[in-house]
């Protein structure tokens, strides 16, 4: 019977039960959501598999351990307890990231740095040298969380965060995060099996992650992760890795229909030209220059329509009363969309109200660290 470890997946607050949702459905046991994240048990072939498939994780973390860590001198006999040689050499690099909470201590920087000086005179005791620190690609990442006064240690399993998918060439004001916006798609219940569109798209993020979750594409299919240059690792995870990715690449489709992908922004509409060709989307999206508050919906059968629209930096200088005229705008030419239903991610709390229309469902979530909502609107009918 395989080993399962426990691991430790970050994510953006308030997508915790989407992605508890994700992990079941990649053979993952003992799931349990945490503030920001959610903790499971996993065989190696299901962590390579969630770093592979999983749209909504940040990280991939493996704790090491937790401890009680008093002033500057507990941090580095915390870290030297830890046996840093089961996953480092000299001839490795290594970076430590660190967070705080409610701590004694109040700058990141000064407690990586005492990590780092205990991970380091651990190793040269150990091997008579040390490996480097490399804050930009290093091959392990050591992230630190110090709450109060307890440190908890893990590695990164995947290096660079999930949300960096590849295809974010040209971004916009205040883009989306790839894992967010694939949460928002799974909170609106989007299966890939219908048409989707945006109408305010941005940078694209939302019609990109629609796609490739319509496609069946893995979001880690064409990246490296962390643990493939890890000795603990390395040797079982690599045969593993290729068959999964062979299979990922297996259950690929070809699109019945296209995705739409609008804007009326110049700048807006050549990222989204950049990022959808970067995707590999280029017959899967088709991108129009409309103007939300002018034009109907597009041709072809309804679907979902789902969008981010702006705080405020695109629509003049109206201030609050500006941006509800424009949310009352925007929802009488919303209401021009019959038979799509819709899904609104509304950061503003003065959205609601103006908008005009009453949502089924809403769910709450956090873009960076603006509270909104997901608001859910049911299949647009015309208004007489």
């Amino acid at each position: 019977m395989a080993v399962r470890l426990p691991i430790f997946a970050t994510c953006t607050r308030g997508t915790e039960p989407f992605l508890a949702q994700e992990l079941e459905t990649l053979g993952c046991k003992r799931i349990r959501q945490d503030r920001g994240g959610v903790r499971f048990m996993a065989a190696l072939d299901e962590i390579l598999r969630v770093c592979l498939h999983s749209r909504i994780a940040m990280r991939v973390l493996y704790p090491l351990g937790e401890f009680q860590s008093v002033g500057a001198e507990g941090l580095y006999e915390a870290a030297l307890q830890v046996p840093w040689e089961d996953w480092l050499t000299p001839k490795m690099t290594f970076a430590v990231e660190a967070t705080l909470k409610d701590s004694e201590h109040t700058h990141t920087g000064f407690v990586a740095l005492k990590l780092k000086d205990a991970i380091v005179d651990r190793l040269r005791q150990k091997y008579g040298s040390r490996p480097d620190v490399d804050s930009h690609d290093p091959t392990v990442s050591v992230v630190a969380h110090l709450a109060k006064t307890t440190l908890s240690l893990s590695l990164d399993l995947c290096g660079e965060p999930l949300f960096k998918r590849g295809y974010r060439i040209k971004t916009t004001i205040a883009p989306l995060k790839e894992t967010l916006a694939a949460a928002l798609l799974m909170a609106a219940n989007y299966t890939g099996e219908e048409p989707l569109a945006d109408p305010m798209c941005g940078s694209g993020t939302l019609v990109i992650e629609g796609a490739w979750m319509a496609m069946r594409r893995a979001p880690g299919l064409k990246r490296r992760f962390a643990l493939e240059n890890w000795p603990e690792f390395a040797v079982k995870a690599k045969p593993l890795l290729e068959d999964l990715r062979r299979e990922a690449v297996a259950q690929q489709r070809t699109l019945p229909f296209q995705l739409i992908a609008r804007d009326y922004n110049e700048d807006a509409l050549q990222a989204v030209k950049r990022n959808v060709v970067a995707a590999g989307l280029s017959t899967a999206v088709k991108i129009e220059e409309a103007d939300v508050l002018k034009s109907g919906p597009p041709e072809g059968p309804p679907g979902l329509l789902i969008t981010n629209p702006p705080y405020g930096e695109r629509i003049g200088d109206g201030g609050q009363k500006g941006m509800k005229s424009f949310f009352h705008m925007l929802g009488k030419s919303l209401g021009r969309w019959e038979g799509w239903r819709m899904a609104v991610l509304a950061g503003n709390p003065a959205f609601e109200s103006a908008f005009g229309r009453r949502p089924n469902k809403r769910t709450d979530l956090w873009n960076g660290p603006i509270e909104c909502q997901l608001l859910q609107y049911p299949v647009v009918v015309p208004r007489e």
